[in-house]
């Protein structure tokens, strides 16, 4: 039986998560053109910001600016205001499922508020809308979504999440709960699908149109004993 569906934000609800890359990586070979950051920065989606950036310091021997994160954030927000769009059928896919739907994101709330918001889906996740930066620790840790569980009061094996990185999965699954993975989004690289299906990960959708029946099918107990 399922109570909640929970949805990450980037990269499930917006088509974000290509917008911050490219802002990141441009950023980045600004500030120091003798560096080829790219392999790296396609390795960012799922993470927070301040925590990739802490990894990236560390692998190039580097000393970013004490407001680099203020920067990035800053951009991506501008960048994203001209920019954002929702994943393609998303809210068409919402509206069909007649759970209850919350959101849980490593990103800052503000940012996930007005995604949100761009996105057309205010009413949808209206008082259910949950951030890392709640917690003590981001995804890939579990401390999120039990927090957004306990909010929600609802049991964790009750919940079906929605995710597209392998951080956020590994939260949801370490977390108790059932997951779906969305390989959809713009940023999604080739090969990633196999990757999923060699962790286990059997669940797995690019087209939110096919939401709803497999949604459905979790509802109606089908599921079993697979977590994802």
């Amino acid at each position: 039986m399922l109570d909640h569906l929970i949805c990450d934000c980037d990269g499930v609800l917006v088509d974000s998560e290509i917008i911050a890359d490219h802002v990141l990586l441009d950023t980045l070979s600004t500030l120091f053109p003798g560096h080829d950051f790219a392999p790296a920065v396609k390795t960012a989606f799922g993470q927070q910001t301040s925590s990739f950036l802490k990894k990236l310091e560390a692998s190039f021997n580097l000393t970013l600016p004490a407001d680099f994160l203020d920067t990035i954030e800053r951009r991506v927000a501008e960048a994203l205001a001209t920019s954002l769009s929702p994943i393609h059928g998303v809210r068409e896919a919402l509206l069909q499922i007649p759970l209850p739907a919350a959101v849980v994101s490593n990103s800052e709330m503000a940012r996930v508020l007005t995604s949100v918001q761009r996105a057309g889906l205010s009413e949808i996740f209206a008082g259910r809308i949950f951030s890392a930066a709640q917690v003590a620790r981001p995804k890939p840790h579990p401390d999120v979504y039990l927090f957004a569980a306990q909010q929600l009061g609802v049991a964790a094996a009750r919940c079906l999440v929605v995710e597209d990185s392998l951080s956020g999965l590994s939260a949801a699954r370490a977390a108790g709960m059932q997951t779906i993975a969305f390989v959809g989004a713009s940023h999604i690289p080739e090969g990633y699908t196999e990757v999923l299906r060699k962790l286990g990960i059997t669940r797995i959708i690019d087209r939110m149109d096919t939401l709803p029946a497999l949604v459905a099918a979790g509802m109606r107990g089908e599921f079993g004993g697979v977590q994802s």
